[in-house]
């Protein structure tokens, strides 16, 4: 592989959410000639999840920047280990350290409003009599907790049609920290309030990574794109050489 060779940028959403919550960020980067891939995730667990994203790292050709949007912060915590991944982007994200869980984390700071708004359903699990439990925002909150700063006709569409995860993902430890020997970039939303922004600064803190700070909410790449798309960009720039 060559050491100038541009990586792929593969986009990994978050809890509540789809990959479509990067759809002002990608024209931006196809624009600048990246190939991007914005897979799907299961959002069943931590472990299953970052497999699954591992799995399509592993198939692509050449190096890879691998960000994470929110809860797709701890699956890139995990799956950038994987070997063509060359620098990790967090997006309002969770840095999570190799054995602690996403209610570790989180717990060692106040409740952010989302608290207050989750909604527990349950779902059948494969091969199971039991059942297991689906995480989602109350969509009268949703809006405001989740991304204030967009447009109300389109949060509205974002509140019915949310991704749940669930509840399984929050207790499981992550089994690698990939951002101990991968370079990482860190984009705290100041105005977060489906993550306490002190979560955000802690993580990319500890991670030593070199971070940003932007005036959004949880929902930075549809709220700021161009300065979600900048902070990739500076990542693709720096591990390409």
């Amino acid at each position: 592989m060559s050491e100038q060779q541009t990586p792929t940028v593969v986009l990994v959403h978050g809890a509540f959410a789809d990959a479509s919550s990067f759809a002002r960020v990608i024209p931006e980067l196809l624009a600048d000639g990246l190939s991007v891939v914005a897979p799907a995730v299961p959002n069943r667990s931590l472990v299953g999840d970052s497999a699954y994203i591992a799995s399509v790292v592993r198939q692509i050709p050449g190096p890879v920047v691998l960000v994470g949007h929110s809860y797709g912060g701890a699956v890139i915590t995990v799956a950038g280990v994987e070997e063509n991944v060359k620098g990790l982007v967090y997006l309002a994200g969770y840095a999570l350290e190799e054995g602690e869980s996403l209610g570790e984390l989180q717990g060692r700071f106040p409740d952010s409003d989302l608290a207050s708004a989750l909604v527990y359903t349950t779902f059948p699990l494969e091969g199971s009599t039991e059942q297991g439990t689906d995480v989602s925002v109350d969509p009268a909150r949703l809006p405001q907790i989740f991304a204030a700063d967009v447009e109300p006709e389109l949060t509205r569409v974002l509140a019915v049609s949310q991704r749940p995860l669930a509840a399984q993902a929050f207790g499981e430890p992550a089994s690698a920290a990939a951002w101990k020997t991968k370079p990482s970039w860190g984009l705290i939303a100041t105005a977060d309030h489906t993550i306490n922004p002190e979560v955000e600064r802690f993580g990319y803190q500890r991670a030593g990574m070199t971070t940003v700070e932007v005036a959004s909410s949880h929902l930075v790449m549809l709220s700021q794109p161009q300065q979600v798309a900048d902070l990739i960009r500076e990542a693709v720039r720096t591990v390409t050489g």
